[in-house]
């Protein structure tokens, strides 16, 4: 989803952007939206439903609108999230709205990101997953349905704990036919039916 653009005006001064904090909470939202009719709804994901019915899933909006202050951000979310008590915050998601809205770039700022992870020490105890309006897997195009499973309403990190994930995939069996089974599950609905979804969780504006 594209930056959200600056409201203009003839008469006055209020060509600006439109307040952070109005911009963070329709980007958590319309995050959390997604998780549940998206995420948890078609079940992409079986391990998302259980911490987010517990509440342990920590979504929070950046206020950055620059790279670099991006990455503080994301230091300060993996320190709180690897000092947390799992049973408080299982997983926390980075939703990015006021930058990014190239999936390149985005793609790109990645490897910034696990840099940060491994300059904190985290490698290996937390992972960094990422979502996007317009996520695109290798070897695909733009519009294919595939790419659905990893459209977000925002560019999204998500910080996922190892050891969470390694138990999630020993209690599921063939976990590795996850992503197999997403791309039928959106076959199935086709591109109508997504646009259908995705106006749903889109319209909490």
């Amino acid at each position: 989803m594209a930056t959200p653009a600056a409201p203009t005006s003839d008469e006055d001064d209020d060509d600006v952007l439109p307040p952070v904090q109005d911009v963070a909470e329709q980007a958590v939202a319309q995050t959390l939206a997604w998780i549940e009719h998206a995420v948890i709804g078609l079940n992409l994901c079986p391990f998302a439903k259980a911490p987010y019915v517990k509440g342990q899933v920590r979504c929070i909006a950046s206020s950055a609108r620059e790279p670099m202050a991006l990455l503080a951000e994301l230091a300060d979310e993996l320190k709180l999230l690897a000092g947390a008590d799992p049973a408080i915050v299982e997983t926390t998601l980075l939703v990015v709205p006021l930058q990014f809205a190239d999936f390149d770039a985005f793609n790109d700022f990645l490897d910034a990101a696990d840099l940060v992870l491994d300059d904190l020490g985290l490698e290996g105890v937390i992972q960094i997953a990422s979502f996007h309006p317009h996520y695109r897997f290798a070897g695909t195009a733009p519009h294919d349905i595939d790419n659905a499973t990893n459209r977000s309403p925002y560019p999204t990190l998500h910080l996922l704990r190892e050891d969470s994930v390694e138990r999630g995939v020993r209690a599921i069996p063939e976990a590795e036919s996850i992503y197999e089974t997403n791309i039928r599950t959106l076959r199935l609905l086709g591109d109508e039916g997504w646009e259908a979804l995705r106006r749903r969780f889109l319209a909490l504006r």
